[in-house]
């Protein structure tokens, strides 16, 4: 599977991946790119529900996401709530079952000397899953640079968003591909870019990525519709605009993205099967 990221309007991919879990539908490698890696370490240690769960149960929590998390911490998502203290002690994730699960599990983030995509495989299940899935999830501007040996890093959708490309040459030839975003969905220029240059005149390769990542989305878009038509990816995505942004404290809307993906999941069953059998 190839899950791209999105922040909350992951919990349209949560939604899909709980279906799966619930049909007891396996595959043997998954890559995610921020939310995409954040909500779907979920199905290889195979807890249907979590997702929403949590994001319910914190919605409000200024820990978990909130300007006041963004001042005191240095990031929008509260780093060391919402990626050590939730998993470890609040809702917890099952590292056991994620080590044992045969599956491999793949991310992405970016580097922000290079800006070039950092891919990396996680087998297990204790604070280097989470230091990565951080660092995958860190957007720029909002987020501190994640540090991990000696690598500076930060959200993988700047570099590749959509990392079919990269999985299929991992030897994963057939993917199930899950977006966050209608099928006739373009990605536009960055807004706000000369701000963001001055924020980030430190990293002139992560700015040049991020003002050209756009043309890498779409190209990426192009790629998945070439290997759906050859047979080689299955995409399932919404068909209308997901209600939710990328951050959003409204439970309403959560509840409402999660059950889009969970019924298109449903409705798509017997395409999910015939693909995985063919």
């Amino acid at each position: 599977m190839v899950l791209e990221g999105g922040a909350l309007r992951g919990l349209f991919t949560a939604g899909i991946l709980d279906v799966l879990m619930q049909h007891d539908i396996r595959f043997d490698g998954l890559v995610g790119v921020s939310a995409g890696a954040c909500f779907g370490c979920n199905y290889k240690s195979h807890q249907p529900g979590r997702v929403l769960r949590y994001n319910l149960r914190f919605a409000h929590d200024p820990r978990y996401c909130s300007i006041w998390s963004l001042i005191t911490t240095g990031g929008i998502y509260g780093a060391e709530f919402g990626y050590y203290r939730l998993p470890e002690q609040l809702d917890l994730f099952d590292r056991k079952t994620f080590e044992q699960d045969p599956m491999a599990f793949h991310l992405v983030c970016t580097d922000v000397h290079t800006g070039k995509a950092v891919y990396r495989r996680i087998d297990t299940g204790d604070r280097e899953l989470s230091d990565w899935i951080l660092a995958s999830s860190s957007m720029p501007v909002v987020s501190k640079i994640v540090h991990i040996g000696d690598q500076d890093l930060l959200d993988g959708g700047i570099a590749d968003s959509i990392p079919l490309r990269y999985f299929q040459e991992q030897g994963y030839e057939r993917n199930l591909v899950i977006l966050t975003q209608p099928s006739d969905y373009l990605k536009g220029p960055l807004r706000w870019s000369s701000l963001i240059r001055r924020i980030l005149r430190r990293y002139p390769a992560l700015v040049n990525a991020w003002e050209h990542r756009h043309e890498m989305y779409n190209a990426e878009l192009s790629y998945v519709a070439e290997q759906q038509s050859l047979g080689n990816a299955l995409v399932l995505c919404p068909q209308e605009p997901l209600p939710i942004s990328h951050i959003s404290h409204n439970r309403s809307l959560m509840r409402k993205t999660y059950q889009m993906g969970h019924d298109l999941a449903e409705s798509q069953l017997p395409r999910i099967l015939d693909f995985i059998k063919a």
